[in-house]
């Protein structure tokens, strides 16, 4: 078996965990999320831990069993304590407003981006206004949204500055690169000594 996929799950008691045939639904604090299963997968509830079965040891049926037991997992993590990705805006004069639902960003463009934030997943920007913080139930959703908006503006990798230009995340490490003079100039110092 698969080693990830015959892990059990433990399940908190502020966790509920409903099971209709291939529907699992979790319910805790944060929310309700669900996940059909493919076909032979089978999830059952067993004092207090989550088990998730395969029906035989087919290629297909192996490569699914640890991927929906690691998604039912983080079911069960998400609506328990939630997720959260964190990002950071950098560059002068960059920042981000938060109105209700809409997220403004003035990112270096001739207009402000607006970006309405979808249900579920909550955003919060600090008071400097260069730092989000995405969190959510869903990990998934938090990702995609997490990505969506940085894909506004990327961090840059030719800006001189300390810090990147553009958004990224607090945990990402964006390698900086010479430029063509700077590239240039050496090209031709090394062509130049032969």
């Amino acid at each position: 078996m698969s080693r990830l996929g015959k892990k059990p799950i433990p399940v908190s008691d502020k966790v509920k965990v409903s099971i209709q045939g291939p529907l699992v639904s979790v319910t805790g604090p944060l929310g309700q999320l669900s996940r059909t299963l493919p076909e032979g997968l089978t999830a059952h509830l067993d004092k207090g831990v989550l088990v998730v079965d395969r029906r035989d040891d087919s290629t297909r049926q192996r490569s699914l069993h640890g991927t929906f037991r690691k998604l039912l997992s983080n079911m069960v993590e998400g609506s328990l304590s939630g997720f959260t990705k964190e990002l950071k805006i950098g560059g002068v004069g960059f920042r981000a407003t938060l109105t209700g639902n809409d997220l403004s960003m003035t990112l270096g463009f001739s207009h402000p981006i607006h970006y309405t934030i979808p249900a579920g997943i909550k955003v919060t920007v600090d008071a400097k206004q260069t730092g989000l913080v995405v969190q959510g139930a869903d990990k998934e959703r938090v990702g995609q949204v997490a990505a969506e908006i940085r894909r506004f503006r990327r961090p840059g990798v030719y800006w001189a500055n300390n810090e990147p230009v553009g958004i990224r995340y607090t945990t990402e490490h964006v390698r900086r690169k010479a430029g063509k003079a700077a590239a240039g100039a050496t090209g031709a110092a090394g062509g130049a000594k032969k």
